[in-house]
């Protein structure tokens, strides 16, 4: 039988470049050698492709450049895209895939683009009645400032008025979040006017397009997904940051994160979390995978969509698989279906 010539993808050009590797290089070494033969491609931070020579590792890139990356993607069968945040979990990649007619795993362009767009998102859920925290929408262009309202009227403002309308708007603290990235870079919670300016300013280092939330208290839980049309959700797990939110930092970091396998809600909310999982990975026309992300209130048990994410995490420390794992489907096992998904579609 011969074997499947599966490229895996890693690096890329977006902040989250250093967990793409690390992922990447999970995935790698749980593929199934027998079933795989396995071309791995390596992006560096200025867009340059590569081929990997020997060990895949974070400590022995690749230095053998493609030279024609069209030609190179065509002779293999399937592609695995193991490309977090901008470039890699926002349709780009999966829009070169397409133009040359080569299957790859994971979410197509539509559904890629909208998830890593965490304000559009809000509005495909809103449509799909799928709860969230109140939230505002503002734009950062050097140094003026825009109020996007709900009927998307456009309101200039200085940043101590964005501040005012945020403070009546919501309440105390306000996260702010880039629109566009992932792995909770350029997040910040503020607990004032003062961190809130701070925090829009950092914000938008990343993005000009910035997402002001409501903090909503309770357990942070997420769900493995799986599928094109039929979709299947996993175990749900629970996370315990180690610092007042899940950062960056608290997420690869700090040790003193942990992640809970299964969460410790009931089975009714477990059941109830996993439904709205699915359906928000169908609202986007999500196809082969989603980690989807939820606050369950600690007052109310009222269930809070925050995000879905098309690429999430492959480290051995990620919750994709570890949930997957917990619910039956072990990690090479797993591999194996999203890339029969992937060539299936």
């Amino acid at each position: 039988m011969n074997k499947i010539k599966l490229g895996v993808i890693l690096g890329g050009m977006s902040t989250e470049h250093d967990v793409s590797v690390i992922s990447g290089t999970s995935v790698i070494s749980n593929l199934n050698k027998e079933k795989y033969e396995i071309y791995p491609i390596y992006i560096n931070t200025d867009g340059t492709w590569y081929k990997y020579q020997g060990t895949v590792s974070k400590e022995a890139l690749a230095t053998n450049k493609i030279e024609n990356v069209f030609d190179y993607l065509k002779e293999l069968d399937v592609i695995f895209p193991v490309l977090h945040g901008l470039y890699g979990e926002d349709g780009s990649i999966q829009g070169l895939l397409e133009l040359i007619n080569k299957p790859y795993v994971g979410c197509k362009i539509l559904s890629s683009s909208i998830a890593m767009d965490k304000v559009y998102a809000k509005i495909i859920f809103e449509k799909a009645g799928i709860k969230q925290s109140k939230y505002m929408y503002i734009k950062a262009l050097k140094d003026t400032y825009i109020y996007v309202d709900k009927d998307f009227k456009e309101n200039t403002m200085n940043l101590e008025e964005i501040c005012t309308l945020a403070e009546k708007e919501l309440h105390y603290p306000i996260f702010v979040k880039p629109s566009n990235s992932g792995s909770s870079i350029g997040i910040s919670k503020a607990s004032n006017q003062d961190e809130l300016i701070q925090s829009i300013q950092n914000a938008a280092q990343y993005d000009t397009k910035l997402l002001l939330e409501e903090q909503i208290v309770g357990k942070e839980i997420e769900c493995s997904v799986l599928g094109n049309e039929v979709v299947r959700a996993s175990a749900l797990g629970e996370i315990i940051p180690a610092d007042s939110f899940y950062s960056y930092d608290a997420k690869y970091n700090n040790s003193q994160s942990k992640t809970l396998i299964p969460a410790r809600i009931s089975k009714d909310l477990e059941s109830k979390v996993q439904s709205l999982a699915i359906k928000a990975f169908k609202a986007i026309d999500g196809k082969g995978f989603s980690r989807v992300d939820f606050f369950v209130s600690d007052t109310t048990n009222e269930i809070y969509i925050n995000e879905i994410n098309t690429i999430p995490g492959f480290t051995e420390i990620s919750m994709y698989p570890k949930l997957w794992e917990y619910s039956g489907l072990k990690y090479s096992d797993l591999l194996d279906e999203l890339i029969n998904l992937a060539m299936n579609n």
